[in-house]
């Protein structure tokens, strides 16, 4: 089976830019999203979960540098910036701020598609390292994986690995209702040696660590099918 095309956000409030870097994007066979509300950027990455960011430095509310520190706190994919700064300062700061490559504006359209090109080889080619995003989002909650941490609305509570793990599974399917088997499956390795009920109580400690946060209603029981995670931010 075929890899489904890379998708690749573009973070521009210049309209008639950013609708002519899709268009070349989409003739190119790359899957296109544009931020549509720039003070929820980090939001949308999450939600939407590209491949590849092009990153306006001048944008309403936060520059792309904030952004881009944002982005970086959840993954690892490429952040080409796109700007008309073109001093050695802004290009540097770029770097520094997570960046992976600059293009300068105006450019030629060629020349940016090849450099995206060459990004999307070294980050996914043959030889490159996976770049699973550390960071899971639904309805306003927030997982951090590679410490267990979960925030909403400026909170922030440790979890236990299998509470994480539980977590984890609920965000992955938000608003749906995922069965007691599948739970059991994806937090134990022999489920035959598992009392049923200990999934109740590994449930019943998410609740209170998620109640800690505000969220005391979050893990619905539905009777006969098993749990939902419902977050409204």
């Amino acid at each position: 089976m075929s890899r489904p095309p890379y998708r690749v956000m573009i973070v521009e409030d210049d309209d008639k830019l950013a609708s002519i870097l899709a268009a070349e994007l989409e003739r190119f066979g790359y899957d296109v999203v544009q931020a549509a509300d720039f003070g929820k950027v980090r939001e949308e990455f999450a939600a939407h979960r590209p491949d590849l960011v092009l990153l306006d430095i001048n944008l309403p509310r936060y520059d792309g540098f904030y952004w881009c520190r944002q982005i970086r706190q959840m993954s690892r994919v490429p952040i080409i910036f796109i700007s008309a700064r073109d001093s050695a300062f802004d290009q540097v700061r770029a770097l520094e701020n997570g960046g992976d490559d600059f293009i300068t504006k105006p450019f030629d359209l060629e020349l940016c598609m090849a450099k995206i090109q060459s990004v999307i080889r070294r980050a996914y080619g043959e030889y490159a390292l996976g770049l699973e995003t550390d960071v899971i989002w639904a309805g306003g909650l927030w997982l951090r994986k590679s410490d267990n941490r979960a925030s909403f609305q400026g909170k922030e509570v440790e979890l236990s690995p299998k509470e994480a793990r539980l977590l984890e599974h609920l965000m992955r399917r938000h608003g749906h209702v995922v069965s007691r088997e599948e739970l059991l499956e994806a937090l134990w390795d022999d489920v035959d040696f598992v009392d049923d009920n200990t999934l109740n109580v590994n449930v019943a400690r998410l609740r209170r660590r998620l109640g800690e946060l505000g969220l005391e209603d979050a893990v619905e029981t539905k009777r006969g099918q098993g749990y939902r995670l419902v977050v409204a931010d």
